[in-house]
């Protein structure tokens, strides 16, 4: 790893430590003011989630060559046929370890490929792809996301708090020519893993027997070095009790960030937007000794 590389991550467990320490300063502070709480009926021990998710994708990322010189700005939807719409499986853990404590683990994959005749040059990495030239083009991410919560209210129909965690996003983009093209195996291929921590709020009602609704919003900004980074991502959703721990519920969930490089030998950025509606089943388990 690059001594940049070392550094951005060095900063990146700093401020996530700082931001611990903080939130559990401030937990415990709360806590010995505090009596019993009693969380909403849906609270449980233990909940796994699966589900499906439809978001729409807008991608644009510009690669620089070896000599850093800028590259084309490149519109993976617009300038190479890639569809906005698309379907991906999504996972989540949760473990509720007190009233007040939440730990949750995310995981979605987007992945995405393309053949265009292009309407324009791209220089994209060391080669330019000329008008006229077919290319094969690919985007995809693995996205895995921890997050640690504390509920400052408790409520027994409500809860609210905030949260600290981080997106992991393991993204790789490339471009080749491809048909009958002279030199079709010339191609450029970049990857990239990027830690980007956030900080947000969350929280959840219950308006009805059997329904209850849940939110967040998380946002944080990085510069370190030659790399800048940011994230904003957001979930909202209406959930029905079916059955004995079981909660169907639908949604609209969104992330969108941009990684900014500006250093020898890479001068270029990835930005990247996934927005849409998602459908989740969900069981909780284990009930908690608060809610016996």
């Amino acid at each position: 790893m690059s001594t940049a590389g070392n550094q951005l991550h060095q900063r990146f467990l700093m401020i996530t430590a700082c931001l611990a320490c903080c939130l559990l300063l401030t937990i415990t502070t709360h806590a010995q003011k505090k009596t019993k709480p009693s969380p909403p009926w849906y609270v449980e021990k233990y909940k796994v989630s699966a589900g499906a998710f439809f978001p729409i994708n807008n991608t644009d990322i510009s690669v620089g060559t070896q000599n850093g010189n800028a590259g084309t700005n490149v519109d993976f939807e617009d300038d190479l046929g890639f569809n906005r719409n698309t379907s991906t499986f999504y996972a989540d853990l949760q473990w509720r370890a007190s009233p007040h404590s939440r730990f949750n683990l995310t995981y979605y994959r987007v992945a995405r490929s393309s053949t265009k005749v292009l309407q324009r040059d791209i220089t994209f990495g060391d080669h330019t792809y000329n008008v006229n030239a077919e290319v094969d083009a690919h985007f995809n991410t693995n996205i895995y996301r921890f997050s640690y919560g504390y509920a400052f209210f408790v409520k027994p129909k409500w809860e609210a708090g905030l949260l600290v965690g981080a997106h992991i996003v393991g993204l790789n983009a490339g471009i080749g020519l491809t048909g009958n093209n002279v030199g079709a195996n010339v191609s450029d291929d970049f990857g990239v893993t990027a830690p980007l921590p956030d900080l947000g709020v969350w929280g959840s009602y219950s308006f009805a027997k059997k329904w209850y609704l849940n939110a967040e919003f998380d946002y944080f900004s990085l510069k370190v070095n030659d790399y800048k980074g940011k994230i904003l991502a957001y979930n909202l959703n209406v959930n029905y009790r079916a059955w004995r721990g079981l909660d169907v519920a639908v949604g609209y969930t969104g992330l969108n960030a941009r990684v900014d490089a500006n250093k020898e030998h890479l001068l270029g950025y990835f930005k990247w937007g996934y927005n849409g509606p998602s459908v989740t089943v969900s069981y909780s388990f284990g009930r908690n000794k608060w809610n016996r």
